[in-house]
């Protein structure tokens, strides 16, 4: 296999980065919600039939994968992108500016940076495709369906697991991270998260006899003390768990006390059995104290493990900092480990993955609001940053097999 040095990649990508910021303005002016980006997947799809790729679908998901094959015996490398958006109504400002293009679809916007990550893999399949005589082996790109929900990651998985991955690598956009500087985590990456959402079942009635009735709400205020409790001195103190209580629903009117009561918060945890056992014993205090009210307590379907914690695998990551450091010296940065969620761990579950954070903050274009914010806004020009780093990886780890043979 021919050798492809850094300097011929950091070309290609200067070559190719008007086409990527091109790419990610118009997925940003055209986002849909997940589970129903139709109109995004014709037109990915369109993109990588004309760079001559194969497409699988994935069985009941909009998300599906885009194959590279160079025709020769090497590795199995992916590529993993998000194709989703948010229903959140753009703010035409950033922090400081108007920003270059907003969403034409009000009240939906890609708010989390997927556009950007979509315009990454589709000129990172470009490029790759223009060095297909210098590859070997295969690289799969992966567009995941509805990662703000978690809606494909398990379809897309079930349509992967039979392929033996030699790594699988993905990127996400951090506003807190300056462009021109990239986070590769040895290890944990993102927190994992489990979903609570119950209904507190008691029996209600006119307020003026509330000693006839038997009230949810009360049940539900002894239950948020009694988790509170429970969290703040009732949990491993090496084992981290955070618990998020995000809404409280119960009654209409000061006169009526209601039959039911609802609460939704979500657990954030960095072990999946520490994440599991956690939820159970959330759940077992819910009941208990619920049952001392004389009420009952139904557990809704977002009461789950939503997502386990993301974990770069430790010799992929370490190959990924060395490769990074080759192409774009003095640009790794750590940091601290997020207690954001995210689908990426799927891919850790069938392949050594490893997982990057781009940096896309820049405060004199007003580029800094945080994710899922209505002035969130990413700095085009960390495209070149993140091609960069993502495709000297996937060459170099490609190029790795033939010289160990």
């Amino acid at each position: 296999m021919a050798n492809i040095s850094a300097n011929e990649i950091k070309n290609l990508v200067k070559e190719n980065l008007d086409f990527a910021k091109k790419i990610k303005n118009y997925l940003h002016e055209y986002p849909e919600l997940s589970s129903k980006e139709f109109e995004t997947r014709k037109f990915l799809i369109n993109e990588c039939k004309k760079l001559g790729l194969e497409i699988e679908e994935v069985k009941n998901s909009t998300g599906f994968v885009a194959i590279l094959d160079t025709n020769r015996q090497g590795k199995t490398l992916g590529l993993r992108t998000d194709i989703d958006a948010l229903p959140i109504l753009e703010n035409e400002e950033n922090l400081k500016s108007k920003k270059e293009v907003v969403s034409k679809n009000p009240g939906v916007m890609h708010a989390c940076g997927h556009d950007f990550h979509m315009a990454l893999a589709l000129t990172s399949a470009k490029i790759l495709s223009e060095l297909k005589d210098k590859l070997n082996g295969k690289f799969y790109f992966i567009f995941e369906e509805g990662e703000e929900t978690g809606a494909g990651i398990h379809a897309m998985i079930e349509s992967l697991k039979n392929i033996k991955f030699d790594a699988i690598y993905g990127n996400h956009v951090d506003t807190e991270i300056p462009t021109g500087k990239i986070a590769i985590s040895k290890g944990k990456v993102y927190a994992g998260c489990a979903g609570v959402d119950f209904d507190v079942i008691g029996k209600g009635g006119h307020g003026s006899r509330p000693d006839l009735l038997i009230s949810p709400i009360n049940a539900l205020v002894a239950i948020i003390n009694n988790l509170n409790q429970t969290w703040a001195s009732g949990l491993n103190p090496n084992e981290i768990v955070t618990l998020g209580i995000g809404s409280i629903n119960a009654g209409f009117a000061s006169n009526v006390i209601p039959d039911k009561a609802n609460l939704k918060a979500t657990l954030r945890f960095f072990e999946d059995e520490v994440g599991e056992k956690a939820l159970e014993k959330l759940k077992d205090i819910a009941e208990k104290t619920a049952n001392l009210y004389g009420c009952k307590v139904k557990f809704n379907d977002y009461t789950r493990i939503v997502a386990y914690p993301v974990i770069n695998d430790e010799n992929i990551s370490e190959f990924a900092r060395i490769s990074l450091e080759e192409i774009l010296p003095n640009s790794r940065v750590d940091e601290d480990v997020s207690f954001g969620s995210e689908s990426f761990y799927g891919y850790g579950k069938i392949a050594p993955s490893v997982f990057a954070k781009i940096g896309v903050k820049n405060e004199e274009k007003g580029c800094g609001a945080g994710a899922h914010t209505e002035k969130f806004d990413v700095d085009n020009d960390g495209l070149y940053y993140g091609l960069a780093c993502a495709l000297n990886f996937l060459i170099n780890f490609n190029r790795k097999e033939r010289d160990d043979d």
